[in-house]
């Protein structure tokens, strides 16, 4: 790495994609220009900075490496009355670096097929949410959603089209979703709905309700004859206060109830929403009317 010393001069170094690196950075110019440090240990601190920064650089933290790039900057302005002004060029360059590096994380975060969160971010926002439920008011919903017959699909119209209707049914899902709820690919055609902040009432109502989007699209306009549908598993934790009391549900056993669910509602006839109410099974909307199959046993049920 370029060490920042004030009797360095020289052309900045540029990252092949046209980016200034992190010994390019204004701070540099800024350390160049410094009046020669008066100390050898602190010379040899600003020089730990660097190469410390340089190596945060590489690996994309870069905000760990501006700080210690600053810290540099500091050393070696140690004995001067006023602080350096940090130049506007320094300044849209860090933000600059703050919107790549949160993009970064976004698209980490992101399913690359239908733009949802991903597993990953599923089981990081659950895990809080399910350990902030001690402290909520309303109860937590974890809603599984499969496609129905997608492999007909796929065989039918071919996995370009099948592409089409995953990324179609995820907006029909997103649709109309309150603040702070999500949608997640599950892995597959499977998705999750995870809803914080409301009562079993509301849960159910915004299930039925997404399930009913994805049946009434005209998913004729993607394929002739297309035809897709969805079976919803709801599973809803309410408050930690709210009497009976019982053991704090896991994220893992929430989607165990979810699945549960959703074997339930695949076995009572598909494109249906099954959920649980005082601790029996039901199905919402039309298919209310039919007999819901028994669900399988799942951990966490009381």
């Amino acid at each position: 790495m370029t060490v920042f010393q004030p009797h360095i001069a020289g052309p900045e170094p540029v990252r092949p994609d046209g980016h200034a690196d992190a010994d390019s950075l204004p701070d540099a110019h800024l350390l160049r220009a410094a009046p020669p440090d008066a100390g050898s240990e602190s010379s040899g601190l600003v020089q730990l900075h660097e190469s410390i920064a340089a190596l945060l650089a590489s690996r994309g933290q870069w905000r760990q490496a501006y700080q210690h790039l600053r810290s540099a900057l500091d050393l070696v302005y140690a004995d001067q009355d006023e602080p350096p002004q940090v130049p506007e060029q320094f300044r849209r360059e860090v933000d600059r670096l703050r919107r790549e590096h949160a993009e970064a994380r976004e698209q980490s975060l992101r399913d690359s097929l239908t733009a949802s969160y991903n597993r990953r971010y599923l089981d990081q926002r659950l895990v809080t949410l399910v350990t902030e439920q001690g402290d909520a008011r309303n109860g937590l919903a974890v809603a599984l959603v499969d496609l129905d017959w997608f492999k007909q699909v796929n065989d039918t119209y071919g996995h370009l089209v099948g592409d089409q209707v995953l990324r179609r049914v995820v907006e029909l899902l997103q649709d109309g979703l309150r603040d702070g709820a999500f949608c997640a690919r599950y892995g597959g055609e499977e998705f999750v709905l995870v809803l914080p902040g409301v009562d079993a009432v509301t849960a159910v109502a915004a299930a039925e309700a997404a399930r009913a989007r994805v049946e009434r699209h005209h998913w004729s306009t993607i394929a002739a004859g297309l035809r897709v549908t969805v079976s919803i598993g709801l599973a809803h934790e309410p408050p930690a206060a709210e009497p009976p009391a019982r053991p704090p549900l896991g994220a893992e056993q929430q989607l165990l109830r979810a699945d549960s669910l959703l074997y339930t509602a695949k076995q009572s006839g598909r494109n249906a929403v099954a959920y649980r109410d005082n601790g029996r099974v039901r199905l919402a909307g039309p298919a209310a009317g039919r007999r819901a199959i028994a669900e399988p046993r799942a951990v966490g049920y009381f």
